[in-house]
């Protein structure tokens, strides 16, 4: 059996500025941009993530959806649902100039060439703008698919486009609006999110690069884009990463492409080896939906943003990190399953956790207010299997809702390892929880009622699963789903 060396992942800190969700976050060689539904941009210094004074931006009338750096890392562009695409200088936090989509469609992606020549932007209704970025004037709109444009990238030489929209079709072009290539259904339900890989490859003569994509099947691909001169351009699936149970959102190469990050409405992040497509990591630090991963350019920050108003900031990487900072330490094997090599690996039994396992567990969980408690107390797995109020008082625990809330999730981490996995057609693709009154909506999918209501109320009049526009805010009682469920959860009694 072939071993892999260890990976690490440090949790640096969590950045929670923003009023609603974070939607878009970039690096640039020295700094890190978020962009948020609460219509701002921040921007933090990557070497001790300070907000800068000119921090926060604020120009845009809706919130912002995507948002990219010049290579030099001098202008931030971001786009915003009205049309817009703002300019801003980084130095200043002042809006250089404004660029508008010609039919004011809603921009849903930006993006910009890495010779910084070109800007392009995906839109609602199908088509997809382009600018000169150096003049900063328009050269054309071109319709593209009959659905919204929700990816878009360009390759590292500037001279391809790749284009996802929420039917799942893939589209490579060239910058002269020349279709190259078109994979039909590339993800089922949708293109949610696409990037190149930062660098080409020479192989036989001809350049190849690698393409990630993600969608609504909860699925990431990574291509492999190759083309000959004078040739047509030849695209072929190398891996499907299937280890996240719901859509897959956004998702980022590293600066070497070794790694591709995603992120999942199952609130977790997964990362990714490039080359044998082996899961290293799953980070599960937030309580929202991903909506946002960027890897900085020069290694080794990684930056998560979520629908729940934060940013985690980790450290990636094989070498020692900064004492007193989390960091867990992945070990893998490879084994062979019909001749593929694929990662295993799994959570021990709660009795069987070490302290170090159960400190890990209270950060994934957000309960970093009982860190001391808990060391002081030496408390491994076995004792925390047999937690009780009690015990939490003897522990020196005074909280009342801290109490209740650590003997939830105690509880809830028995069920999970001890319970059957509940069915994925159970689960709310909102909130991810187990549904207690199911409801069907206009685009035919069922969600907790609670959860669709909230997501309506915040004037989201498109579908969660499909991103289109829903037809009727109505919402019918799934009476058969719900007796399901009932009957599933007394089986597990």
């Amino acid at each position: 059996m072939q071993v892999c060396p260890r990976m690490q992942v440090c949790h640096e800190r969590s950045l929670q500025h923003h009023t609603d969700e974070v939607t878009c976050c970039t690096f640039s060689a020295s700094l890190l941009a978020t962009g948020s539904g609460d219509k701002s941009l921040r921007l933090y210094d990557t070497s001790d993530f300070s907000e800068l004074p000119c921090s926060p931006l604020r120009a845009h009338g809706y919130g912002v959806r995507s948002c990219c750096f010049t290579p030099a890392g001098d202008y931030l562009l971001s786009c915003c649902v009205d049309g817009s695409i703002l300019v801003w200088s980084c130095r200043s936090g002042e809006v250089d100039s404004e660029l508008q989509h010609p039919n004011r469609s809603p921009l849903r992606v930006c993006a910009l060439a890495p010779d910084s020549s070109l800007l392009i932007a995906g839109a609602s209704d199908g088509t997809v703008a382009l600018w000169d970025f150096t003049s900063r004037t328009f050269l054309r709109c071109n319709e593209v698919s009959e659905a919204s444009v929700l990816a878009c990238c360009f390759s590292p030489c500037s001279h391809m486009v790749a284009t996802g929209c929420s039917t799942g079709d893939l589209r490579i072009w060239d910058i002269d609006n020349n279709l190259l290539h078109a994979e039909k259904n590339a993800h089922d339900l949708g293109v949610t999110c696409t990037t190149f890989a930062p660098h080409s490859e020479i192989e036989d003569s001809h350049g190849q690069v690698r393409l990630a994509s993600g969608g609504q099947d909860s699925q990431v691909k990574i291509w492999v884009v190759s083309q000959h001169e004078g040739h047509a351009c030849v695209v072929k699936l190398l891996h499907t990463l299937s280890s996240q149970c719901a859509p897959v959102l956004c998702c980022a190469f590293s600066s070497d492409g070794k790694l591709v990050v995603a992120g999942s409405v199952d609130k977790s992040v997964a990362i990714y080896e490039t080359e044998q497509g082996i899961l290293l990591h799953t980070l599960k630090q937030h309580n929202g939906y991903v909506t946002t991963v960027a890897v900085s350019p020069s290694m080794p920050w990684l930056a998560t943003g979520s629908m729940d108003r934060s940013v985690h900031v980790w450290k990636i990487g094989d070498g020692p990190h900064t004492a007193g900072k989390h960091y867990t330490h992945l070990h893998y094997g490879l084994v062979q399953c019909q001749g593929k090599p694929q990662a295993t690996f799994s959570r021990p039994p709660l009795p069987e956790w070490s302290e170090e396992d159960v400190q890990a567990w209270l950060r994934e969980e957000s309960l970093e207010d009982l860190l001391q408690v808990f060391q002081a107390n030496k408390t491994g797995g076995a004792q925390l299997s047999r937690l009780s109020k009690e015990t939490m008082m003897e522990m020196g625990i005074e909280s009342a809702r801290l109490r209740a809330r650590l003997l939830g999730r105690v509880e809830a981490l028995k069920v999970e390892q001890s319970a059957p996995d509940c069915p994925e057609e159970f689960v709310c693709p909102i909130s991810r929880e187990l549904m207690k009154d199911p409801v069907i909506a206009a685009d035919g999918f069922s969600y907790e009622r609670e959860s669709m209501e909230s997501w309506l109320r915040g004037k989201k009049r498109s579908s969660p699963m499909t991103n289109l526009l829903l037809k009727t805010t109505l919402l019918t009682p799934n009476r058969a789903l719900k007796m399901a469920i009932s009957r599933w959860k007394r089986a597990q009694l």
